[in-house]
């Protein structure tokens, strides 16, 4: 991107600029040129335009993202620590947005610190997404067309009625007509870097390219495992419209809902219980229903029934019968799946209520851009969204879909650069020549890797990377453009070859510099090995969607194509084998046959008996993962686990005398914030100490203890993974793990120390993930470190348990509140949830699930005492008597390492323990350093007594401890010579155990079945947590301030672009030394 020819005066210069080099300009090249002060003034002028522009939306949006940019990451010469009110906190999370700001600006504008930044940089953030999903319902409510649908409360003010011909008896009487929705789904060759999502095409009109396909889908049969029938193979591997739709008019006043597919059918009798998403699995046929304008928005709050509705728009006693099916195409498929099944049930609803020229055959170009609209607009119901391209299946053929810009007559004008939809052009027969379309099907096999991820964050991703126009992501949004044209160049002249270059460039290059996690270590895993099986043969990768690893494309030679449909599947399913433990898979991998689809969304009116999917079809529900009751027994036994132990905490969880609020500390507890004195400063430590601990590093007096006993449930949304062998970063040109980037710590460190052998690593695991950290440590050769890397496993586990009701309502109160749509939606699922749990019989034993997710660790509080029963601990002191230190931290702490310097002083000042903190932020939700009752100490988050008390606080607790072991074990009533008396080293520590509360925590677990469906359940489990030493009066600890480049967490998927931007990644790479082998 080519810089402007001078520096704007000002930020809002950049903003409202008309000169296109200067409207682009980077705000991180702005920032880098001037000073705190010059940037603290803008922040004023930016604030203050944001607040009084009318002229523009996406002016004041973009403001607002400015903001929250050079609060998150450019004030880097302000305090570190400060205060960040209650108040604030409270408004944004009940989405008062300009309050919350209100409220941190008071503060800034006093005492300016990164923590009320941080504050800040939030609410700024999550305004500007408002104000865009507010435009975004008020053009989808304003387009022609749909605007009736919120005008009228009154069933009788309906103004269209069922089609005559749906009416009518079949030709052999009894059973209704009925109409057939057959519908592909879209495959898209390039999304110009996501230019589909509608806040970059409203703003950014020309710069909103797609070109995609509707194709029909069928699951790859070999017929050598389908036992050796050629025939039966061949018929089921004849691609066809994946997505079938039927509505049926039933004498009875009813709405019956039924997906073949989901296996589930429900029968409605209430207006209200439409528009309940989240009841059970069928909210997008609700959506449907909803968005088709046969139950219309504007009846939301009625209280009437169906049948006042259905009398008036059918007939008396009639009622409407809605069947979806999706043929095999399993969820997480980039193929917009579910926005084209959303499209089909409009397109049919509008059919049948008379919206249509046609009641059968295909839509006109301005019906299918209605039901591309009603879409949109059933997306926002259900709480979701993706862009304007998803309901492509609606249209024909291969086309090239564009935004426009806002014309006068046109609802966005003077709000918004472009409109809400763009226009859809199918590729005329010279731009897409029929041969083209056979060579695509001979060339290309479509897949599902078997990942289903949430593209949610990433869109917001593009969204904010658009309106800061950061140099990198701008230059490779313009190149994503300018591939799309070669494309368009390589499809005219039907060359394949070039056309599969360009699809492997454009993901490798703009997608990943515009967002590095679109990609993953399985997808290239798969690209690497396919090529070298391959050779020539394999021409280029074709990334389906928002993300790889679950819609895939792979073009070969035509010669080595079927060859490719087996081998291919062969590939993808051993590299899922090696890595399913380590990324959240929903699935086994498939292979499709496809085929272009040159017809669109079609309609058919049937008098005949309904397909055999329909009367085939169960609507019984079931586990793909469940686990008989014998199973988990067999396995507990196997462990040892304690049943007595079990009984005695569910009694008290069942009896309330343990739950969520009795987790709180008593309220007349007095908390205070900590004094200066309290914590030691690691900013200007002496040389003497640094030397000190050099000298400790190289006489071997100090070990790592990474924990690593949990399955990082918010890491993968409840999905089960062991997150320390999670691949969640490239670093030095390679995927990274977790645990790879410790041990890479631990070898940069020794050999800066000059250490005659690297530090002893231990490594804590649980049962849960002990054997796949053990196969990956032995697959990966221990990273080649040449020090001891020791694997210390825990056998304590618990049985998660159904949640009281109590604890549900307790947690949904502390809940932030959503967009006013998805707010809804989150209200159905907590009363779901609650209906769920009652009816499994509270505070019984979670058990229909894998085992992995029954289980539970205990807390990692027993991760430290488990290297003494285990003997680890005991056998490294025999083979390492200079063993003095140990520093223990959490597996996401990533930035923390044996720094000599703080070695050096945790050895001076001779304290049992010393525990990290950071100055907090206002991410930095669930614990902190507190004086309680006159004692410094680390509170977790689940005690405060009340939710107000940890804003009182300036530190966060960042797990990091420093252990002098020898104090340690004195702390426990032992010594070294104890060590070899396994009796007397238990009951210690269960005597001290005995002095620490047991916690219950809600924990989300992914509960799979079907193809690649899930349901997220809320479960109980019980912990005791490793912070809660500090409350002992006789244990003697130390806490140190350090940054938080070396004691920030990452705990969420969603972290990790700013953890790239901010700096941390760069500081991380520098702390690490890679094998030589590299």
């Amino acid at each position: 991107m080519a810089r402007p020819s001078r520096q704007p005066r000002s930020l809002i210069e950049v903003i409202v600029s008309t000169d296109n080099d200067v409207r682009n300009s980077s705000l991180s090249h702005y920032c880098a040129l001037v000073s705190t002060n010059c940037l603290l003034e803008q922040c004023v002028e930016l604030d203050e335009f944001r607040r009084t522009s009318t002229i523009n939306l996406y002016e004041r949006v973009r403001a607002c993202f400015f903001l929250y940019a050079i609060h998150r990451f450019h004030l880097v010469d302000i305090p570190d620590s400060g205060e960040i009110p209650y108040s604030g906190y409270k408004c944004l999370q009940n989405r008062q947005f300009e309050q919350a700001i209100e409220n941190f600006l008071n503060i800034h504008n006093q005492r300016p610190s990164k923590s009320i930044s941080s504050a800040l940089a939030k609410a700024y953030y999550h305004l500007g997404f408002q104000l865009l999903a507010n435009q975004v319902r008020l053009s989808v409510k304003n387009h022609p067309g749909n605007s009736w649908m919120f005008q009228f409360q009154l069933v009788q003010d309906h103004p269209y009625n069922f089609h005559p011909d749906l009416l009518q008896a079949n030709c052999n009487g009894g059973s209704k007509r009925f109409l057939q929705e057959s519908t592909p789904v879209r495959m898209d060759l390039s999304h110009c870097g996501w230019s589909d999502i509608f806040f970059l095409g409203m703003d950014y009109p020309e710069g909103a390219r797609v070109l995609n396909a509707s194709i029909d889908l069928s699951v790859y049969v070999n017929h050598q495992r389908n036992n050796g029938d050629a025939k039966a193979a061949n018929d089921s591997n004849q691609p066809k419209p994946p997505i079938d739709t039927i509505l049926q008019v039933i004498s009875e006043p009813v709405l019956r809902l039924t997906s073949i597919d989901l296996k589930c059918e429900v029968t409605l009798t209430l207006i209200s219980e439409v528009f309940d998403f989240a009841k059970d699995y069928l909210g997008l046929l609700r959506a449907g229903i909803i968005a088709s304008g046969i139950v219309p928005l504007g009846l939301e709050d009625s209280k009437a029934p169906l049948s006042a509705l259905f009398d008036k728009t059918i007939g008396l006693g009639k009622g409407v019968h809605l069947i979806t099916h999706v043929n095999d195409i399993p969820k997480g498929s980039r193929l917009a799946v579910s926005t084209n099944l959303l499209a089909s049930i409009i397109a049919v609803g509008m059919r049948a209520t008379g919206q249509t020229q046609q009641l059968t055959g295909p839509l006109t170009e301005d019906e299918r851009r209605l039901v591309a609209a009603r879409a949109i607009l059933g997306e926002w119901l259900g709480g979701s969204g993706g862009g304007w391209q998803d309901s492509g299946g609606l249209w024909p053929g291969l086309k090239l879909i564009e935004g426009v810009r806002a014309e006068e007559n046109d609802p966005e004008h003077g709000t918004s650069r472009g409109r809400l939809l763009p226009m859809h052009r199918q590729l005329s027969d010279i731009e897409a020549p029929s041969t083209l379309l056979e060579a695509l099907q001979n060339h290309l096999v479509l897949v599902h890797g078997g990942m289903a991820q949430n593209v949610g964050p990433v869109l917001e991703m593009v969204t904010e990377k658009y309106l800061l126009r950061e140099s990198d992501e701008w230059r490779a949004r313009n190149e994503a453009l300018l591939i799309l044209d070669d494309i368009l160049k390589a499809c005219k002249d039907n060359d394949v070859t070039r056309l599969a270059k360009l699809t492997t460039r454009n993901f490798f290059e703009p997608v990943q510099t515009i967002i590095p996690w679109a990609s993953n270590v399985y997808t290239e895993t798969i690209i690497s090995r396919t090529r070298e099986d391959f050779g020539d043969d394999f021409l280029g990768f074709w990334m389906l969607g928002g993300c790889s690893g679950g819609g895939m494309g792979f073009i070969f030679k035509p010669s080595a194509r079927q060859r490719a449909l087996v081998r291919l599947h062969e590939i993808i399913l051993h590299a899922k084998r090696e890595l399913e433990h380590a990324l959240p898979f929903a699935m086994d991998p498939c292979v499709y046959n496809f085929s272009i689809n040159q017809h669109g969304t079609v309609a058919q009116l049937h008098d005949g008996a309904p397909p055999s999917w329909i009367k085939n079809g169960s609507t019984s529900p079931a586990s793909e993962e469940s686990v008989s009751n014998g199973a988990l027994e067999t396995l507990l036994n196997a462990i040892g686990f304690d049943r007595e132990q079990h009984e005695t905490v569910r009694a008290l969880y069942q009896n309330r005398k343990i739950g969520l609020r009795q987790n709180r500390l008593p309220v007349s507890t007095e908390m205070k914030d900590v004094l200066h004195k309290d914590i030691v400063t690691t900013s200007c430590i002496s040389p003497a100490l640094h030397e000190r601990g050099v000298a400790l590093i190289q006489n071997g007096a100090v070990a790592v203890v990474t924990l690593a006993a949990g399955l990082g449930t918010r890491w993968t949304q409840g999905a089960g993974c062991v997150k320390a062998i999670h691949p969640f970063c490239k670093l030095n040109g390679k995927h990274r793990t977790f645990l790879e980037i410790h041990i890479a710590k631990s070898r940069c460190i020794s050999e800066f120390a000059g250490a005659t052998l690297p530090m002893p690593h231990i490594i804590t695991t649980s049962f849960l993930t002990d054997k796949p950290i053990k196969e990956y440590l032995h697959r990966f050769q221990c990273h080649a470190y040449a020090g001891p890397l020791i694997v210390s496993c825990g056998t304590a586990v618990g049985i998660r348990l159904i949640p009281t009701v109590s604890d549900l309502n307790f947690k949904h109160e502390q809940e932030a509140v959503l967009d006013k749509q998805a707010q809804k939606v989150k209200e159905s699922c907590n009363r779901a949830a609650k209906c769920w749990a009652e009816s499994c019989g509270p505070a019984s034993d979670y058990r229909e699930n894998l085992p992995s997710q029954c289980l539970h660790p205990v807390g990692h509080f027993w991760e430290v005492p488990n290297l003494l029963t285990n003997g680890t601990l005991p056998r490294l002191l025999d083979e390492h008597p200079q063993l003095q230190y140990l520093m223990l931290h959490n597996i996401d702490t990533v930035g923390a390492d044996v720094d000599p310097a703080i070695l050096g002083l945790f050895a001076d000042r001779g304290s049992a323990f010393a525990f990290e903190v950071i100055p907090r932020q206002i991410q930095d939700v669930g614990g902190g350093l507190a004086r309680v009752n006159g004692r410094t100490r680390l509170v977790e988050g689940l005690a405060w007594p009340r939710e107000e008390d940890e804003f009182k606080f300036s530190y966060y607790n960042s797990m990091t401890t420093w252990i002098d072991i020898d104090k340690m074990l004195y702390t426990f009533k032992l010594d070294r010579d104890d060590l070899s008396d396994a009796s007397k080293v238990s009951h210690a520590v269960h005597s001290f155990s005995l002095r620490l509360p047991t916690y219950v925590a809600l924990k989300d677990v992914k509960r799979r079945w079907g193809n690649g469906h899930e349901d997220v359940l809320p479960t109980a489990q019980f912990e005791q947590l490793w912070s809660d030493i500090t409350s002992l009066d006789d244990v003697d600890c130390d806490f140190f301030l350090v940054p938080r480049t070396r004691g920030g967490q990452l705990k969420d998927v969603a972290q990790l672009d700013g953890w790239l931007r901010d700096g941390s990644a760069k500081h991380l790479e520098s702390i690490c030394a890679w094998p030589d082998s590299e």
